[in-house]
């Protein structure tokens, strides 16, 4: 590879997360409006938190991470909340609940992060792959039945951008084969489905405080919830390495020939300071939130309103500028949902334009300055899933087209100024008409 070549790759600048920390290029492209990977607002109200919370005696899963949970339990009107590192955890967390494992079968939608599949993956279980609703992007409820057999254990549906799946008809055919739900709310939080807040409606939810979300956590977090009273103990296993109290019905113990006897003093040490306990064969790990983390998601909490009004200004303005050009799709709000706008999704119809998404996304980026993503491959073309489940051609031909010629998202966070926006329609407008006529390739 000659040098020139080699320095216009995307390297992630001085991040080593890649695709999950950045995205930035070393093309010699000046941007007007580069694609951010801080989806939030920090002010003085957040890192006065962390201060706080440097002064504390406890440091992980103490007092702020409590007061969290329950904040968040009222915000999303759930009974149970549980903070995690990640969004990826509380998954797996909610993977080994549901008891998936080898052979187990979970429905899916290809268009989502690698997280989604990867802790079905991590059991033993394989994902069963359902396609889109055009319109949504979501998981379309009409095509999961067919994909149900006797060895369907779940449903994985996944909020995408922030518009709610049809979560009625999805509870109705869970219910009838007797499947788990999980929200994989990665997107979602501030979203809601005919009132009803994102994690509030499957058996778990999951969310992601990742720093591209609506709310950040310092970079990463997340949180499980739930509203079922069955789920609590296991769930508190699952995420910190299965520990639990010691029966307190026991009235003696016996270890390796020591016997200790059970008193009317409650000494705290004895017999020791937790159990260990498995479910079903399923063991936890360390999944915890820290408490500076934790405090932080306080204060974005006290802001999240303001935040995705913010996100839902800019999604309404940059539709209103660009609908109507011929061969741009934007995005669809289903009148049941409160969409939350975590992406903003501009889709390109190629046969209407008379050119390829590639061939405007390359001018949009190379000539007016504005840098889109895509979000997502289908997940079954990745080399590990082709090898592990040799999933055939066309399996989901609504997600393919859209991942490969039709969709790009477009800088989206509540930092975003007018001229941002401005800038962002007029350019558009720009590279359509540029490209518009050349034909596809």
């Amino acid at each position: 590879m000659k040098k020139k070549e080699k320095d216009a790759l995307y390297t992630g600048s001085d991040t080593e997360g890649g695709i999950t920390s950045g995205y930035q290029m070393n093309d010699g492209v000046e941007l007007k409006v580069p694609y951010s990977f801080f989806g939030s607002i920090y002010d003085d109200d957040d890192r006065q938190a962390v201060l706080n919370a440097m002064k504390q005696d406890s440091q992980t899963m103490g007092p702020q991470v409590q007061l969290f949970q329950q904040e968040f339990a009222d915000i999303f009107e759930v009974k149970h909340t549980f903070a995690t590192n990640s969004c990826t955890t509380s998954m797996h967390v909610a993977t080994q609940i549901f008891g998936i494992g080898e052979g187990d079968e979970v429905i899916i939608t290809p268009v989502t992060f690698i997280a989604t599949t990867l802790v079905v993956l991590k059991e033993g279980g394989k994902p069963v792959y359902v396609d889109i609703d055009p319109r949504t992007y979501n998981i379309d409820p009409a095509k999961i039945e067919e994909k149900i057999t006797d060895k369907t254990k779940a449903i994985y549906v996944v909020h995408y951008a922030g518009q709610m799946c049809d979560m009625d008809l999805i509870m109705e055919i869970a219910k009838k084969h007797g499947l788990f739900v999980l929200e994989d709310c990665a997107h979602a939080t501030g979203s809601k489905y005919r009132g009803k807040p994102a994690g509030s409606v499957g058996d778990i939810g999951c969310f992601s405080f990742h720093s591209l979300k609506n709310i950040t956590t310092l970079g990463e977090g997340g949180m499980i919830t739930t509203n079922n009273d069955d789920l609590v103990d296991r769930i508190n296993r699952m995420r910190v390495m299965s520990i639990t109290t010691w029966n307190p019905d026991d009235t003696e113990w016996t270890f390796g020939g020591y016997h200790l006897e059970k008193t009317d003093v409650k000494d705290y040490w004895i017999p020791s300071h937790f159990d260990v306990i498995d479910d079903d064969g399923k063991w936890g790990c360390n999944y915890r939130m820290c408490e500076a983390q934790a405090a932080v998601g306080r204060a974005q909490l006290r802001k999240l309103d303001q935040l995705v009004q913010k996100r839902r200004e800019h999604a309404h303005r940059l539709s209103d500028g660009i609908r109507g050009v011929k061969g741009l799709t934007v995005p669809y709000e289903d009148e049941n949902c409160f969409h939350s706008y975590h992406l903003y999704t501009l889709c390109v119809e190629e046969d209407e334009l008379g050119a390829s998404r590639d061939q405007f996304m390359r001018v949009l980026y190379r000539e007016e300055g504005i840098q889109g993503i895509l979000h997502y491959q289908p997940t079954y073309h990745f080399t590990a899933l082709k090898k592990l489940y040799n999933y055939p051609d066309r399996l989901c031909p609504h997600a393919e087209k859209f991942f490969y010629h039709r969709e790009l998202n477009l800088p989206m966070h509540p930092r975003l100024t007018k001229d941002d926006i401005d800038t962002m329609i007029q350019g558009i407008k720009n590279a359509a008409e540029k490209v518009r006529g050349t034909g596809v390739s």
